[in-house]
């Protein structure tokens, strides 16, 4: 079966320039983004009931955008003035690259790390005495807690967002050749809006393992996988996959 359809469950790319443009341009195939999960915001009284007083804490632990813009929405809604020597530790460039809509970047303490949680543990432990606040969703990665608890540092996670399923039902009589998903929440997402689905002839391209070992649970034969050391991104991994089947049904 030739590609000509793909359905990406996450939002448009906002930059010009994204691979995804190129690959719908280079393989003449139609890319849809539809984010099949979204996030909301808890309200400071759920916050407030997970006993947590921002004035307590000298450090936060930022681990996406989604976490600065929540900690700064309950912050305004607690009327809690942000100190000066507030301590942010930082996941990735890209989220303290975010953090600068709302703090001027030079005047502010700020820990970088480089991709993943663990690379940002060696700064977290330089400053061990800090009281450390983690605002997160409700779908925290694993290796997060477990990270600092071996670090033995003094900290709470606080859930200030959570993870929820977008409502689908406007493509119960849309079919694609190939859907994309990043997240077990993803594949969660689809099966909750359509408990019937059957997957015939759609393709399944999954990124990550807990993503194909969701996938595997609920029954998908997953066709498309990423990363590998062959395709490190999705959409080579696509790329890939295309060239080989429309070559084969050309």
């Amino acid at each position: 079966m030739k590609v000509k359809t793909i359905l990406v469950s996450q939002p448009e790319p906002k930059v010009e320039n994204s691979p995804y443009f190129d690959l719908e341009e280079k393989q003449k195939v139609k890319i849809d983004f539809i984010p099949f999960i979204h996030v909301e915001g808890v309200s400071s009284k759920d916050v407030r009931q997970q006993k947590v007083d921002l004035s307590k804490y000298t450090a936060i632990i930022l681990t996406s955008r989604n976490s600065v813009d929540h900690f700064f929405r309950i912050a305004e809604e607690m009327r809690y003035k942000v100190p000066d020597t507030l301590k942010y530790f930082c996941q990735s460039e890209a989220v303290a690259y975010y953090l600068q809509k709302y703090v001027v970047y030079r005047k502010r303490k700020i820990y970088v790390g480089k991709r993943n949680f663990a690379e940002l543990s060696p700064l977290i432990k330089k400053y061990k005495n800090e009281k450390f606040l983690l605002p997160s969703s409700d779908m925290l990665k694993p290796d997060v807690p477990k990270t600092l608890n071996k670090l033995g540092v003094d900290w709470k996670q606080a859930i200030f967002y959570k993870t929820v399923v977008s409502d689908l039902s406007h493509l119960r009589e849309v079919f694609y050749d190939v859907l994309v998903f990043f997240s077990p929440s993803g594949i969660k997402s689809l099966f909750e809006n359509f408990p019937d689905f059957k997957q015939n002839d759609t393709r399944i391209a999954v990124f990550g393992n807990t993503t194909v070992k969701a996938a595997k649970e609920h029954g998908l034969t997953v066709n498309i996988q990423a990363p590998t050391p062959e395709t490190p991104s999705m959409t080579m991994a696509l790329e890939k996959y295309i060239k080989e089947q429309n070559k084969k049904h050309a």
